[in-house]
């Protein structure tokens, strides 16, 4: 009986490990090979309820190595987005189309909206190339070790509306066995509560195991904007950092508006006026008070006067 009771107490925790590890947003296929040009069924299960995610067939990828190229090496084009159920899962036809990198292929599942989650599912596209992973990839592992924080200032052209732009700067750690080569991050903005606009961006350099560097990544908004924004940097699907960023508004394009709005009525009102000088009739000039009026063809003292006597018909 004691021995029964041990075997319980020991199979217990590994019972409640796997049903957590089942609790996790996960990826089926409704096949593993497929030939470009066929339609395969994506299935999810586990994933945030009411969720938009984004499904994509990407080269240079595997189940728990992640997308080594980043997602440079996906057909966005032909990626799906879907919503999850309340329950979590989502059903969706994927294209199967030659990506951009080589294979090993698999099919990344990642959340746009809500927490962070991805998951991967291994696919073999029939006749597409095939080359191995880089040693070492995926086997790094990031962590922050500081606050991250932004670096530069707005020129006199933000002022006027152009785009405002950053530099984020955060100091990572190796935690992993391999060293890290070139990652690329995903740096987001979001304004409001809208959800973040991912951008990868490639920072190059070798984070060895064990070893910490500081990456700064270029952050850009679009032109005229102003307000509170928030900066996220994730790797592998993970959030590193976030920070606020605070954009006050272009006044000189508000400047501008004004005064185009004056000079520009002033304008049309002095061109119509103008224009209607021109074509008005002339009317004759008459002399104003005080003035004598335009000379007659004879002299005040050649006029001849009411007394004065004529000699016609006398001798």
């Amino acid at each position: 009986m004691a021995a029964l009771v041990g075997c319980l107490l020991v199979l217990l925790p590994v019972s409640a490990a796997t049903g957590a590890a089942a609790d996790g947003p996960s990826v089926t296929l409704s096949r593993t090979e497929a030939a470009k040009g066929g339609e395969l069924t994506v299935t999810g299960t586990g994933w945030p309820s009411r969720t938009l995610v984004m499904v994509l067939l990407c080269g240079r990828a595997a189940p728990g190595r992640g997308l080594v190229g980043g997602t440079n090496a996906c057909a966005n084009a032909q990626g799906r987005a879907v919503t999850t159920d309340p329950q979590g899962t989502f059903g969706k036809k994927l294209p199967v189309v030659a990506p951009p990198g080589p294979c090993p292929c698999a099919v990344h599942v990642a959340t746009v909206t809500g927490e962070a989650a991805t998951a991967d599912a291994a696919l073999r596209v029939t006749g597409h190339p095939v080359e191995p992973l880089p040693d070492g990839v995926g086997d790094g592992r990031l962590a922050v070790l500081d606050t991250a924080r932004l670096d530069g200032a707005d020129g006199l052209l933000v002022r006027f509306g152009a785009p405002p732009s950053r530099r984020i700067v955060l100091a990572v750690g190796n935690t992993g066995s391999a060293p890290l080569k070139d990652p690329v991050f995903e740096v987001g903005t979001a304004h409001g509560v809208y959800a973040p606009q991912w951008e990868e961006r490639q920072w190059r350099g070798t984070v060895p195991p064990g070893g910490r560097a500081e990456v700064e990544l270029p952050v850009q908004l679009p032109a005229g904007a102003h307000g509170d924004y928030q900066v996220s940097v994730r790797y592998g699907g993970t959030v590193l950092a976030e920070h606020p960023w605070r954009v006050r508004r272009p006044w000189g394009v508000t400047l501008f508006w004004v005064l185009l709005a004056v000079v520009v009525p002033t304008a049309l009102y002095r061109a119509g006026m103008a224009a209607v000088n021109r074509v008005r009739p002339r009317r004759p000039a008459t002399a104003a008070p005080g003035q004598r009026g335009p000379m007659p063809w004879f002299t005040p003292d050649s006029a001849p006067s009411e007394n004065a006597t004529t000699t016609k018909g006398q001798p």
